[in-house]
């Protein structure tokens, strides 16, 4: 039955044909990128598993966000800097592996970051309940969920789109396969997989988007009633790091997905996907280093070993 399901086997990746005359700049660049953005996410994972001093939920988690960064940045890189070099093509398997783990890790990581914001929630309004309510089971029971709740959710959309019938042609004008070109490529009616992938997307990033935003009014307000400026400042610091990652995501998906909703150039769709895929996984251990002491302290003393 499955050889029923697609006539089409394979798919060629395009990548940025419309660029290759800036290939020698193109491709050491977004080597250089992906470089940087493994080596600074390994460095996190390795600094909050080894150094006692990173021991507490914030940076437990900040862990687990490195490591979906990683994960994220490796599924779609790789390919992404082969199409440019040549002209890459995929199986429909390996596509639609792509496209499964890809939506899977962007899902994880909204759960991360929506969880990460609890974490501040409990320990600048609930400072004395801390220890007890963000305890070693209760972190490992939350990012186990994270993860396990977005390959779940991604899973319904990636069935049904491997359900699709592919006739032709088969060339995706895109640097990786994501929904959007699959979907303009099947020859089969698509409506309940966009309104799957539609009610399936508000679990998975909307929602969190919108407990996040609660979280931080709440934690706003609770700031804004401490007396002494001293204590305002401390308090924000603890969560200006994840403020922030939660800025540059969350922007650059609203950016990106506000542009490909309006038809612009296949061309200017590519660069706005490179703001998630690429910028983000590497913003993410950069803004951490830069704006945590404890961070900056396990490096040093990794460093000086």
């Amino acid at each position: 039955m499955k050889a029923n399901w697609t006539t089409v086997s394979h798919f060629t990746i395009l990548g940025f044909y419309e660029l290759v005359n800036f290939k020698g700049i193109l491709l050491p660049g977004l080597l250089l990128i992906y470089l940087w953005t493994v080596a600074g996410n390994l460095t996190i994972i390795m600094l909050v598993t080894f150094c006692q001093s990173l021991y507490s939920p914030m940076y437990f988690f900040l862990g687990h966000l490195s490591c979906c960064d990683l994960l994220l940045t490796t599924v779609i890189v790789p390919l992404m800097l082969d199409s440019i070099v040549r002209e890459v093509t995929i199986t429909f398997v390996g596509c639609l592996t792509q496209f499964y783990l890809f939506g899977s890790l962007a899902a994880t990581e909204c759960f991360i970051l929506s969880v990460m914001s609890y974490d501040r929630y409990l320990a600048i309004c609930q400072p004395l309940h801390y220890s007890s309510a963000m305890n070693l089971k209760r972190c490992f029971h939350l990012a186990f969920w994270c993860w396990v709740l977005a390959f779940m959710l991604m899973l319904l959309t990636a069935v049904q789109v491997g359900r699709l019938k592919f006739c032709g042609p088969n060339v995706i004008d895109h640097f990786f396969c994501d929904l959007a070109p699959l979907l303009q490529l099947s020859c089969s009616d698509t409506a309940f997989v966009e309104a799957e992938n539609l009610i399936g997307g508000l679990p998975a990033s909307i929602l969190p988007l919108a407990f996040i935003t609660a979280t931080y009014i709440i934690i706003l307000r609770a700031i804004l009633r401490i007396p002494s400026s001293t204590g305002k400042q401390k308090a924000f610091y603890t969560c200006s790091s994840h403020l922030t990652v939660v800025c540059v995501y969350y922007g650059s998906l609203i950016v990106a997905y506000l542009f490909l909703s309006k038809g612009h150039s296949l061309s200017l769709n590519k660069v706005l996907s490179l703001l998630y895929t690429v910028l983000t996984p590497l913003l993410n251990p950069v803004i951490y280093s830069l704006r945590s002491k404890e961070i900056k302290r396990a490096l040093c003393k990794l460093c000086k070993h």
